[in-house]
């Protein structure tokens, strides 16, 4: 990643640090720049080159804000698949679009973006080459998302003093929505056409974006815990169908002109619930339910720490 691409690279993330609160400098070599946020130092490379990377990654950074020194989190952009590192937190194409999207989103709403670097000592590589979490199996198969964060990466993620981690598959319907129709209404056509993919989880009925997921039918670990779902696939296909109505419904505005007075009429159009063809499927997500003086989940396929509890009878403290 030299020149312009590079260049391009730094300014893309550092507009997205920005958006989310980071102050950014420039700093001499080996990194690109450096951000800080109230008392977090983060430290950022963009760089494709296997020595830059590795040296990078094995240098321990500090810096000096006021009368404090910091101790700086690593953050490295990288567009190589299959690089790992054990101390950064590494950034590729997915993140890249996930993270530009949200602060596009973020910056349109006149938001912050919420970005946390909590977990970054504790990476996640993205090449799957973590070991499977036990290696025995349970004669159980579930189409799920695969276990790319083994037991013990989990707790070190969660960072709870002592806690340990049992796997549990949380049962999702992913469905992908394809939807036509046309309604002519005193001259003005309003079309409903419109494709999508999503899912709901089946516990809290929460929407989750499915954007990289890939499930398989395949056995899991011995020792897991299948959770039961609270919501069947008939009312998960209900409430699809009603939010997907509700969006993409219009409402369309008619001018009318009687004499000298000019006055609008507004009409709500829906489409038809038959001219939406909704598919729609069971996927369990792995999740590492850490426990200890307090409880962190950790989504087992990304790596993310919940914010908020994939089921019901969990708190997140």
């Amino acid at each position: 990643m030299e020149g312009k691409l590079r260049e391009n690279a730094v300014n893309a993330v550092k507009s997205i640090l920005e958006t989310a609160g980071f102050e950014v400098s420039e700093v001499e070599a080996p990194v690109d720049f450096s951000a800080t946020r109230d008392k977090e130092a983060l430290l950022v490379l963009c760089s494709n080159n296997p020595e830059e990377i590795a040296e990078f990654d094995k240098t321990r950074f500090s810096l000096r804000v006021g009368e404090d020194e910091l101790e700086c989190k690593k953050l490295l952009f990288t567009l190589e698949e299959g690089v790992s590192s054990a101390n950064s937190m590494v950034w590729g194409v997915k993140e890249f679009v996930r993270y530009s999207g949200e602060a596009a989103l973020a910056r349109m709403l006149d938001r912050t973006l919420s970005l946390s670097f909590a977990a970054t000592q504790q990476p996640v590589p993205e090449t799957g080459k973590e070991k499977p979490v036990p290696e025995a199996g349970s004669g159980i198969t579930l189409p799920h998302l695969p276990i790319k964060v083994n037991r013990q990466a989990a707790e070190q993620i969660a960072g709870v003093k002592g806690g340990t981690a049992s796997l549990r598959f949380m049962p999702h319907w992913v469905y992908h929505f394809l939807s036509s129709g046309e309604q002519d209404y005193k001259g003005q056509r309003v079309t409903f056409d419109g494709e999508g993919s999503c899912a709901v989880n089946a516990i809290n009925g929460l929407p989750t974006a499915v954007e990289g997921w890939s499930a398989a039918e395949q056995e899991i670990p011995a020792g897991s815990d299948v959770v039961k779902p609270h919501i069947s696939k008939e009312e998960a296909s209900e409430k699809v169908y009603s939010d997907l109505i509700t969006k993409l419904t219009k409402t369309v505005r008619i001018k009318q002109v009687k004499g000298d007075a000019i006055f609008y009429e507004e009409k709500v159009i829906k489409p038809d619930k038959r001219n939406i063809q909704l598919d729609i499927e069971q996927v369990y997500v792995p999740v590492w339910q850490v426990k200890g003086k307090k409880i962190i989940e950790v989504n087992a396929f990304t790596g993310e720490i919940l914010s908020q509890p994939m089921d019901e009878g969990v708190e997140i403290l």
